[in-house]
């Protein structure tokens, strides 16, 4: 895969630019080409009845993830979409805070398969809760906001 579009500093503008992200507390950790870490505190407000991190917000942190891991390698003068996602629930997603990996898969001119890890961390120890396959599209001449 090659990464000669990669720019760091791209990715975290617009991950800063993602008012949804910020709503659920989400930080952008690390960046690297064809890949990011996000991190999220389980805050009482993103939990569901039984306790656990609701299954949307792990969707859309696996979502953002996989997202991010394909815009990092993408042209600078287009921007990225999902167009397919597909996530298997593992085990409950507790723990203090959950990390989301990103990374892609494989990554096309037009569709780039991506997948995402959700791991929800309790003293110290890292749980797999999650598993995310997206297909993401390069859209050109739609950078977005943050460019």
């Amino acid at each position: 895969m090659s990464h000669s579009h990669y720019d760091e500093a791209r990715v975290r503008r617009s991950f800063a630019n993602q008012p949804f992200m910020a709503t659920i507390g989400a930080v952008l950790t690390a960046v690297a080409p064809g890949e990011v870490e996000i991190e999220m505190p389980t805050a009482h407000g993103v939990r569901q009845q039984h306790g656990f991190v609701h299954g949307g917000v792990v969707g859309s942190l696996a979502d953002s993830a996989c997202g991010f891991a394909a815009l990092s390698v993408a042209a600078p003068d287009s921007g990225v979409l999902t167009t397919e996602f597909k996530c298997n629930f593992l085990a409950p997603s507790v723990g203090e805070k959950l990390i989301a990996r990103g990374s892609i898969i494989k990554a096309g001119r037009t569709l780039t398969l991506t997948e995402a890890r959700i791991y929800g961390v309790a003293e110290g120890k890292e749980r797999l809760c999650a598993h995310m396959t997206a297909t993401i599209m390069t859209v050109q001449g739609r950078a977005g906001i943050a460019d």
